[in-house]
């Protein structure tokens, strides 16, 4: 391995960081666990899942099969994942996420993570597991990569969306991060060309939306990363994580101690989207499916969308939520005009 490539310089920092928010890293997968550690047809983890629907589910242990055959089917829908959507927020009668209690889930993941069949199949960087379930996936690139990070938008958007054949891991991934851990940069002041970037499903074509951290004060670190209550980094842990993927010498490199700081542009990303909060929240109210019309030569062709949240809607609601729990609504009303 190159000693600085993405690989060194975005993805191994960004999976320690992983560690400070609260996921568990679960070591490589290979496809020889295939069925028994994990199900190739949907990359879940078997035996988290399980564990997690059981301790979530009293009383309804036998049908945790059954549920991982109707989700099997599901993701094979030609609806954008709509079914499982809906599955993954019900509360009743089974539940897959406790929404109101964090540290009820898991939250693990992993790299290199194949998403494959037959025989096409793509890879990414991270995959990050709610209770077993791959709900979200990251991409990383080395700051400067060619192409910038127009070229992941239309490698998504013309290779992967509209790949059939990758439609049951689309369908189960409801938030897709890329960044080439740059600062935004754009070109002619519009077409975002460097820096980190999300968005979720699509048939073909989803448009890469910046993230910008609440900072209403203009402090030079936005206070939600400077106050996050970071964990220890485990030295074992990471040791494990560099092993694994190779990059063991790059531990001691000036470079990659630069690159672990919470504020580089890919972590600050990771914790404003994937700290376990802030993922289930964006997963619980973040998403909504969208009926569109248009007239194609006389008919009515109707298409359907999956959309998320943009971050000045997140934190308008973020707002909102926290004057109805203080019991008034004026102010938040406000503050969503402002945006």
């Amino acid at each position: 391995m190159k000693q600085f490539s993405e690989a060194t310089r975005v993805q191994m920092p960004a999976m320690v960081h992983l560690t400070r928010i609260g996921y568990t890293y679960f070591g490589k997968l290979s496809e020889d666990k295939n069925g028994t550690v994990y199900d190739g047809d949907t990359n879940i983890l078997l035996q988290v899942f399980e564990r997690q629907f059981k301790n979530l589910n009293p009383g309804h242990e036998g049908e945790f099969l059954q549920v991982l055959k109707d989700i099997r089917k599901e993701l094979n829908d030609d609806d954008l994942g709509r079914g499982f959507y809906n599955r993954l927020k019900a509360v009743s009668p089974v539940k897959l996420i406790d929404f109101d209690n964090i540290g009820n889930n898991t939250f693990h993941f992993t790299a290199e993570f194949t998403c494959k069949n037959g025989q096409d199949e793509f890879r990414p960087d991270i995959t990050l597991f709610v209770n077993g379930l791959p709900l979200c996936f990251v991409e990383v690139k080395k700051p400067n990569n060619h192409g910038g990070m127009l070229a992941e938008s239309a490698r998504m958007n013309k290779e992967r969306f509209p790949n059939k054949k990758f439609r049951r891991f689309i369908n189960i991934t409801q938030l897709m991060i890329f960044s080439n851990n740059m600062e935004y940069d754009a070109l002619g002041g519009i077409v975002p060309i460097q820096g980190a970037f999300y968005c979720t499903g699509a048939r073909s074509y989803a448009p890469f939306n910046c993230f910008r951290e609440e900072n209403l004060s203009g402090q030079k670190i936005a206070p939600f990363h400077r106050d996050y209550p970071y964990k220890e980094i485990d030295k074992t842990v990471e040791k494990q994580i560099l092993s694994d993927y190779n990059c063991q010498v790059i531990h001691t490199s000036p470079e990659y101690q630069t690159n672990l700081d919470f504020n580089t542009p890919t972590n600050r990303i990771l914790t404003s989207m994937c700290s376990p909060e802030r993922l289930l929240y964006i997963i619980r109210y973040g998403i909504a499916y969208v009926r569109m019309e248009r007239e194609v030569d006389g008919k009515i062709e109707s298409t359907d969308q999956k959309h998320i949240m943009r971050y000045q809607q997140l934190f308008a609601s973020l707002a909102i939520r926290q004057k109805l729990a203080e019991g008034g609504i004026g102010r938040s009303l406000a503050y969503t005009r402002e945006w």
